[in-house]
């Protein structure tokens, strides 16, 4: 694993309380991942430096490169073991991931950043949005999605099931503290629907999604693809 860089913030093993479930979230996400990089219009990513914030177990950038190779990628999380996990499966891919609650180490050097659901488990969103513009080149771009936010209409339902299993407290904010957050911390904001249309699994546990309905409008609708670029 490569060097642990950690502030007075929490660290955890894994980010869910059930490591089976940890590793299962990465081919559970995967289809949402494609559409993701197929969404985002930088396609050529050949002379980039891309960041993973909250990697998980390295399955965003390992797609990412798969799709479009990038120069330099970095993938940053809390959860140390995960963060194992990841650079144990890299391969001979250009990345380095690292344990890690300062971004310091990487100020100046990323060109494009990505992070799927994750800010809405950071208390500090001032804070992270401010670590990231440091971490942005000049005019680089930060690409976060989420479907957890208070005007999603099963957001009461989503928050118990995901709470009950997640080592990191959740956060009630809408889009709006979103963009705020972002735009005080010296982002130029954009946002569209994530606009998944591909097959959905059928739900079976109803404490996520009461029905099937529910599990088709929730990538396509109420998650959120913000688009936050470095201002000057």
């Amino acid at each position: 694993m490569g060097k642990t860089v950690a502030t007075a913030e929490t660290t955890y093993d894994t980010w869910h309380t059930d490591p089976q479930r940890e590793k299962a979230m990465g081919d559970a996400h995967a289809p949402y991942w494609r559409h993701f990089i197929a969404t985002v219009p930088e396609t050529d990513l050949s002379t980039r430096t891309v960041m993973d914030f909250g990697c998980n177990r390295g399955g965003f950038l390992r797609l990412l490169y798969a799709l479009r190779p990038f120069r330099r990628g970095v993938g940053i999380d809390i959860a140390a073991d995960s963060v194992q996990a990841a650079e144990a499966n890299k391969g001979a891919l250009p990345v380095a991931y690292e344990v890690a609650t300062d971004l310091a180490p990487w100020t100046d050097t990323i060109d494009i950043a990505f992070s799927y659901e994750v800010v809405y488990l950071l208390a500090d969103l001032a804070g992270h949005a401010a670590r990231m513009r440091s971490v942005l080149r000049d005019g680089g771009v930060y690409y976060a999605v989420t479907g957890c936010h208070t005007a999603n209409p099963i957001w009461s339902s989503l928050r118990e099931a995901i709470g009950a299993g997640s080592n990191a407290p959740l956060q009630d904010r809408s889009p709006d503290d979103y963009v705020e957050t972002f735009h005080d911390a010296g982002f130029s904001v954009s946002v569209k629907r994530f606009g998944y249309d591909g097959f959905v699994a059928a739900p079976r546990d109803p404490r996520y999604y009461p029905s099937i309905l529910d599990a088709i409008r929730y990538p396509g609708e109420d998650k959120l693809l913000f688009r936050l670029e470095k201002r000057g």
